[in-house]
């Protein structure tokens, strides 16, 4: 018999291959409202960041700020309960109401956090038995609650419609749910939805889009990836996220009014735990006014996109094809990778460096992020930075 390994020697062992690997993450510590010139604990000057999902400038609006206020004043600052107890307030009720007549759905669920509602939707949905056909390069959350569900996961390639409706062609599942990204979070391209949609109704399949990337910066007035292509269906499930274009915290579900009073009594995310405090739902309603108004803040974050774009002039690492505000620098390698992130770091230009298993093995990248609150001359000059540091990085 072997002997038992002692845990503890185990993790430091870990920890140490993860340091040999250059896959080792640490927090850094920010200490002012979210925006896009940060002061980090760990530095005397600010820094510009490009690393948050921010991307209409709304985390520190003033606005938010004092709907906030004026919300913790009525509602104190916690539910107390689950919403199937006593933990749902008028302000949730108005939330759920706005978010779905603002996303054309006929009715919305709220819950406390965007992996939440995932990992919530699809055990509702599916089983033992059913199949989720999910693309490859689905955001995590996504991966676990395909997971959770026990219904057999058939993943297909990134994008891939014929390698897709030939894996939905060959399954005998009584019951089949397609999953999306809207926009692909570590490569900020999207997915072909109206196609999956046709294809999710020639085989009589649910199609759960995840918005995260989508809700507040694509379609008219900013309602999302499904209004974007124009959109709609009863086999449809829309999950947005309202901590990012929102710039507050949250998620929601939106879909027909069956599916949505299905999940009430059937998302164990949402039935077994405490409901968000309502100042935020309160806070939330105020976040979508700005959203729906924002068509100035997304015109500006386009013409930065564009700006960005045009100015890079890389040779060897490669900047992937993305109209959002998701703007990926792949250089390949992890310690390649660190390294010029820590070069744009000294020069205050915080960008992430993304590896795997984030991204997958070799494609290790910088993960650039825009917002409606950068200018001009912030954009400048992260280009300017990454033009000279290729240039002079083998």
């Amino acid at each position: 018999m072997a002997e038992p390994r002692d845990p503890l020697d185990e993790l430091d062992a870990g920890l140490a291959r993860l340091d040999e690997a250059g896959l080792r993450r640490r927090r850094r510590i920010v200490t002012t409202s979210c925006r896009p010139e940060l002061q980090l604990a760990d530095r005397a000057a600010p820094v510009v960041a490009f690393c948050s999902n921010d991307y209409l400038g709304l985390a520190a609006e003033p606005t938010l700020a004092s709907a906030a206020a004026g919300a913790a004043a009525r509602w104190g600052v916690g539910a107390g309960a689950s919403h199937l107890v006593s933990g749902h307030y008028a302000a949730h009720e108005a939330l759920e109401a706005r978010l779905a007549a603002f996303v054309g759905m006929d009715d919305a669920l709220c819950f406390s956090t965007g992996y939440m509602a995932n990992i919530g939707v699809m055990p509702a949905l599916v089983g033992r038995g059913d199949a989720i056909f999910a693309d490859k390069v689905n955001h995590a959350s996504l991966v676990d609650g395909a997971l959770l569900s026990r219904a057999e996961l058939i993943r297909y390639p990134h994008c891939d419609l014929a390698a897709l409706e030939a894996r939905l062609a060959a399954s005998e599942a009584p019951r089949k749910l397609i999953v999306t990204d809207s926009v692909f979070s570590m490569d900020g391209d999207l997915a072909p939805l109206p196609e999956l949609l046709v294809l999710a109704e020639a085989h009589r399949a649910w199609l759960l889009v995840d918005d995260a990337h989508g809700f507040g910066v694509l379609g008219p007035q900013g309602r999302g990836s499904l209004a974007h292509f124009g959109l709609g269906s009863p086999r449809l499930i829309l999950m947005g996220t309202l901590g990012k274009a929102a710039g507050v915290a949250g998620a929601f579900v939106a879909g027909s009014r069956d599916v949505i009073e299905w999940l009430i009594n059937t998302s164990r995310s949402y039935i077994f735990t405490t409901g968000a405090p309502p100042l935020l739902a309160e806070t939330l309603l105020t976040a979508v006014d700005l959203i729906e108004h924002g068509d100035t803040r997304r015109a500006h974050l386009a013409a930065l996109i564009a700006r960005f774009k045009a100015g890079l002039r890389l040779s060897r690492w490669q900047l992937l094809a993305s109209d959002t505000p998701i703007q990926p620098v792949v250089i390949g390698d992890n310690h390649e990778t660190l390294a010029v992130s820590r070069a744009l770091d000294a020069e205050g230009l915080w960008v992430p460096a993304i590896r795997p298993p984030t991204v997958p093995k070799g494609a290790a990248r910088l993960r650039i992020t825009l917002s409606a609150a950068h200018s001009v001359e912030q954009v400048d000059r992260l280009v300017a930075a990454l033009n000279r540091l290729e240039a002079q990085h083998p």
